[in-house]
């Protein structure tokens, strides 16, 4: 994947130099995005960071993920992760999966970045359907999908599994055509 600039962002993959950036960012949402993200902790260190960039960029060349960072439109300064993963060619789906860490939300990154990334998955990979999972009370990560114009489909039980407890996750989808005008 090439780095995607648009919307004020640039959607990049991880490079192992962007490792300090990432545990630093890690460590900052812990007690915010750690709260859906088990992975997301307040010891993470920066070998940490190394092992999921390194994993990131076997299964980008595997093409079966596309786990990126989200940075400011220079390239440089990391502001969060986007993937379109778990995707399933044989159905022409994915997942698609973001946080921002806590400095940088509010601010219309996530929903920017998600809008990128799934233009290219439709574009690029030529999925017909992105899924958006969230846990059914993180209402941020709702939003997001909501803004992008994903269609709700339903609150499956015991969907996610959060810290060992299974709990009820929202799902959304979204296809080609159904992202909402972009405002910006």
């Amino acid at each position: 994947m090439e780095a995607i600039v648009a919307r004020g962002l640039c959607i990049r993959p991880l490079r192992l130099r962007d490792a300090d950036a990432f545990a630093l960012a890690v460590r900052e949402s812990a007690l915010t995005v750690g709260r859906w993200l088990p992975w997301c902790r307040a010891d993470y260190s920066r070998k940490d960071a190394r092992t999921w960039i390194a994993q990131c960029t076997v299964r980008l060349q595997m093409r079966v993920s596309c786990d990126v960072g989200i940075f400011s439109e220079d390239g440089e300064i990391f502001y969060g992760g986007i993937a379109v993963n778990q995707i399933e060619p044989a159905h022409n789906m994915g997942n698609i999966g973001y946080w921002v860490r806590p400095s940088m939300q509010r601010q219309g990154i996530a929903t920017r970045a998600a809008r990128t990334i799934a233009e290219s998955a439709f574009d690029t990979l030529k999925l017909t359907r992105l899924e958006i999972i969230a846990a059914e009370e993180n209402r941020a990560s709702r939003a997001v999908a909501e803004k992008l114009g994903a269609t709700f489909e339903c609150v499956a039980r015991n969907r996610l599994v959060i810290k060992g407890t299974p709990v009820a996750a929202a799902v959304y989808s979204l296809v080609p055509g159904d992202l909402r005008a972009d405002p910006s």
